[in-house]
């Protein structure tokens, strides 16, 4: 059962997917993290849960979020940043500006590339400084 998480691309393989594909699977798997931080850290119901997860998932939060440790990041990591947010886009936010969102897609991809490649030290380290 475990075996589709486990999945491995090599990193080579990993850099040739589009940036907007490294933060459509970061995003899940940055939604998943604060879903599972919560659950295993308070005693909410499901509708105050999803409502506190919405602090941390929108677009607002992760460009913060993005921006506090991006002077912690190696070169790679900052590249990956610059290929996510410079990723052509034409998905337009609701409710933050393109700037935002632009930041947003950039720290998603940067979770998407260090899960693809498994490198779950870093993205522990990483994901370990969002939730105070």
């Amino acid at each position: 059962m475990d075996k589709w998480i486990n999945i491995k691309r090599s990193e080579e393989e990993v850099n040739l997917l589009a940036p907007l594909t490294w933060a459509y699977i970061g995003d899940a798997v940055y939604e998943l993290y604060i879903r599972t931080n919560l659950v295993n850290n308070t005693n909410l119901k499901p509708h105050d849960l999803h409502i506190e997860s919405i602090k941390y998932v929108k677009a607002q939060a992760q460009a913060k979020i993005l921006r506090e440790i991006e002077e912690s990041l190696t070169d790679e990591e900052k590249d990956i940043v610059r290929r996510g947010r410079n990723a052509e886009n034409h998905h337009l936010p609701k409710n933050a500006n393109v700037h935002e969102y632009m930041y947003a897609t950039a720290f998603e991809a940067l979770i998407g590339y260090l899960y693809l490649t498994k490198q779950d030290n870093r993205l522990n380290e990483i994901l370990s400084k969002v939730v105070d």
